[in-house]
């Protein structure tokens, strides 16, 4: 018994012993965590402080981008056609905001949103933390919008396109994406020098990523540069009101007017019908969009036969006076048949432009050759691109055949079987407005005097002028008369083509024309499509729009007048009524 006694006591004592050491131990690694944190906070506090610096940085600060507004675009005297101004974007972060919140309602309300939809939305979202709620709104509208307070609901800073001469310079101008990427226009063709190029900054931000304080500036905005179009906004805005009042008057299928300064190559005036707001998108279609003046093409007609009597007179084998025999007022070609509206009998060539002789200028153009008239055509900027560096322009068509038919040689005198936009057919009338140098043409505000080409004489050219001043005084183009100044333009009517070809009853009544007649400042061509009502001929539909919008240019532009008031009433009181050409 007393043997038991004695082991019982040392295994109790082992176990106490053990118990001892294990609480020691526990004790010992306590304090010895103790001491290691407690060291911790002292390196963090005091010894080593970028840690935690750097912790707080990465949970505070951010880096913001700083937008950069895009160039302005003005016209010729500085009027803007194109500016950015500021506005603001919502948007949300749908991790903080609840979609029961009731003021949401409040905030659709002010938004013109719905409720249902924006609810929808952020349930889709819920895993993201970046929605767009309504871009490029007004700053009072988002003012109002953040102050509401709904939790996660953020604004930022942005600029909107907007353009103050609207529809009438849409064309032209084009218009850009809600991001300010050009779409059309100068606006796409000249993207790169208009978009400026955002810029960056830090920010420090509270939890609820709300902006506390610009800390520094990483890169400043670079902003886009400002461009100034060769347009007159004063020319553009008469040349599109008499545009549209005659597409609507003759209820036509559309329009287009070009105005030139003949000593410089610059684009005065473009316009077309249909036009659209850039303003307000909702009501664009694919047909409005087209600057017709460039991206359209269409046979000359008539318009071209100054052309091909500048090529007679070029090749010596004619004069101005001289006579050819229109006799019996047609020609046959095999089974193609060419006529006049009547039998003019023996013309000049002053008297076939004026008259608009089909078979006068057949017989030029027969002896001529096609060679000649069509290399006349290439250098005047016929076939070729105009070089004003706008989106989609159309080249155009000008035959050159290895053998040319007779049929083929005498349409292409008169402007058929060939095809022109009327920007070039603009830049032909130039030439022979300016003294035969062709200068290329330009929708920006030239710095210094272009440098052009000389592609016919100077004699020559001054003949062609006296031709067409005749045709608009005593021919076809008598509705082309201006008030106080002279003029000279030829009339063209050419049949439309559509997917069947020819369409039999819809025509593009056309005219072409310069002024004041023995020195002129501006050439213009008008083109109305398919109108309607028993007026079809250019000198009937589009000769009187050349004749009230080149009398009101020249007067906007100081030109002086070369008529006094008694020529003027002589003139307006022989004005016929019904003049065809």
């Amino acid at each position: 018994m007393p043997e038991q006694g004695k082991t019982k006591t040392v295994s109790q004592y082992l176990i106490a012993g053990l118990s001892a050491w294990r609480f020691a131990s526990v004790l010992g690694v306590f304090f010895a965590v103790v001491l290691a944190l407690g060291w911790r906070l002292i390196d963090l506090h005091v010894v080593d402080q970028a840690f935690l610096r750097q912790q707080g940085d990465v949970r505070t600060i951010r880096v913001e981008p700083i937008d950069a507004h895009r160039g302005m675009i003005s016209d010729r005297y500085g009027e803007p056609l194109a500016v950015s101004t500021p506005v603001n974007t919502l948007w949300v972060n749908p991790q903080e905001m609840t979609v029961d919140d009731p003021r949401l309602a409040n905030l659709v309300r002010l938004l013109g949103l719905s409720e249902g939809g924006l609810r929808e939305r952020l349930r889709t979202y819920q895993s993201r933390e970046f929605m767009y709620l309504q871009r490029k709104v007004q700053p009072s509208t988002a003012k109002a919008a953040m102050a509401l307070e709904i939790p996660g609901l953020y604004n930022r800073r942005e600029y909107r396109r907007y353009y103050p001469a609207g529809e009438v310079t849409a064309h032209v101008v084009g218009f850009t994406d809600i991001d300010e990427r050009g779409q059309e226009g100068i606006e796409l063709s000249f993207n790169d020098w208009l978009s400026g190029t955002l810029g960056s900054k830090r920010v420090l931000k509270d939890n609820r990523g709300r902006v506390i304080k610009d800390l520094s500036l990483i890169r400043d905005a670079d902003p886009g540069r400002n461009m100034t179009l060769s347009i007159d906004l004063r020319l553009q805005y008469l040349a599109y009101r008499e545009l549209k009042a005659v597409v609507q008057a003759h209820d036509a299928r559309g329009g287009t007017l070009v105005m030139l300064d003949v000593d410089t190559g610059e684009v005065l005036a473009m316009v077309n019908q249909e036009s659209y707001n850039p303003n307000d998108r909702n009501r664009i279609s694919a047909q409005g969009l087209r600057n017709k003046a460039i991206t359209d093409l269409f046979e000359p007609g008539s318009t071209m036969k100054p052309v091909t009597i500048a090529a007679a007179l070029e090749s010596g084998l004619y004069k101005p006076d001289t006579k050819i025999d229109t006799s019996p007022g047609y020609r046959r070609f095999g089974r193609f048949t060419i006529r006049d509206s009547v039998n003019y009998n023996v013309l000049d060539l002053t008297g076939i432009v004026a008259k608009s002789s089909n078979v006068g200028i057949s017989h030029i153009a027969t002896k001529l050759g096609g060679d000649a008239i069509r290399n006349l055509y290439y250098r005047l900027g016929l076939g070729q691109a105009t070089g004003v560096g706008f989106p989609g322009e159309a080249v155009g068509v000008l035959p050159s055949p290895p053998r040319w038919r007779p049929v083929e040689e005498v349409t292409l005198s008169y402007g058929y079987g060939m095809s022109v936009n009327a920007l070039q057919l603009a830049q032909a009338y130039m030439v022979l407005a300016n003294g035969g140098i062709r200068y290329p043409l330009s929708l920006l505000k030239l710095d210094k005097p272009p440098v052009g080409e000389r592609v016919l004489s100077e004699g020559v050219t001054s003949e062609v002028r006296k031709m067409l001043q005749v045709a608009v005084e005593e021919g076809t183009g008598k509705r082309a008369r201006l008030g106080f100044y002279t003029a000279g333009g030829k009339t063209g009517t050419v049949h439309l083509v559509g997917r069947g070809g020819y369409e039999k009853s819809k025509y593009k009544a056309i005219f072409a024309g310069m002024a004041p007649a023995e020195n002129p400042r501006i050439v213009t061509v008008v083109a109305v499509d398919a109108p309607q009502g028993g007026e079809y001929y250019g000198g009937e539909v589009a000769a009187p729009v050349f004749s009230r919008v080149m009398g009101d240019a020249l007067r906007l532009l100081n030109v002086k007048p070369e008529l006094d008031l008694g020529d003027q009433r002589t003139a307006s009181s022989q004005r016929p009524v019904g003049e065809r050409g």
